[in-house]
């Protein structure tokens, strides 16, 4: 281990301190935005609250236990895309030579120990985005089973109150999966660093722009939100 943060300059921990920076503070804007203008995010909480209350009266709820289906889907196919990558990655550290054939055309100058060191703050963020995808599964999986629970008769009254529980469930599953995405993201930025330190920088300032402008300055933005 020693031997690996060795190979660390002041410029690569510079350039990693801003990286777990910029992938926090991405991730604090967007679930936290100021009142005055709100991200994408926080908008589609609002939109998840009106579809429960609108599912308290739709008959049937076909429609309903499709789209919830539709989400375990997505998150089910992104954690194992993340379990694909991580063992990807662990397969590259374990062979340097390998990485080395891999990068060979690359403007790399780094050794094998080197390259491998460079591959772990991509696995980190691999790891983290499976984490997360597996528990937004889960989270998704409870707020099926609590829309499952809310009586057929709208004036039941625990209607309502169960169908705002599957929307609070259902807002924190897409919580999970939006910081699984988001780590994805900046594991394709931490790529960069097999360029080198400029490369990882690059990476860096790409990912949280994309996903700053995706929250804050995007078409879908604009639609959602639009006045009738």
């Amino acid at each position: 281990m020693s031997q690996l943060t060795a190979l660390l300059t002041p410029l690569d921990i510079t350039a990693l301190s801003g990286l777990i920076a910029c992938w926090l503070l991405a991730g604090r804007l967007a679930e936290h935005p100021p009142a005055s203008h709100p991200s994408v995010s926080r908008l589609m909480e609002d939109y998840r609250r009106d579809w429960m209350k609108v599912f308290v009266t739709r008959q049937p709820r076909i429609f309903d236990a499709t789209l919830i289906d539709s989400l375990r889907q997505g998150t089910a196919f992104f954690a194992s895309a993340s379990m694909i990558a991580i063992g990807g990655g662990v397969a590259l550290i374990g062979n340097t030579a390998m990485l080395q054939q891999l990068t060979a055309n690359l403007p790399i100058s780094a050794t094998g120990p080197e390259l491998g060191l460079r591959m772990l703050p991509v696995i980190g963020f691999m790891a983290n985005a499976l984490l997360k995808f597996v528990w937004a599964h889960r989270l998704f999986g409870y707020s099926s089973i609590l829309m499952a629970a809310v009586p057929n008769d709208p004036a039941d009254p625990e209607a309502f109150h169960r169908a705002a529980q599957a929307a609070e469930i259902n807002i924190t599953a897409a919580k999970s999966f939006n910081r699984g995405l988001r780590s994805i993201y900046f594991a394709l930025a931490a790529l960069g660093w097999l360029l080198g330190t400029p490369g990882l920088v690059l990476g860096t300032v790409l990912a949280t722009g994309v996903l700053l402008r995706r929250e804050f300055a995007s078409a879908s933005r604009r639609v959602l939100m639009r006045k009738p």
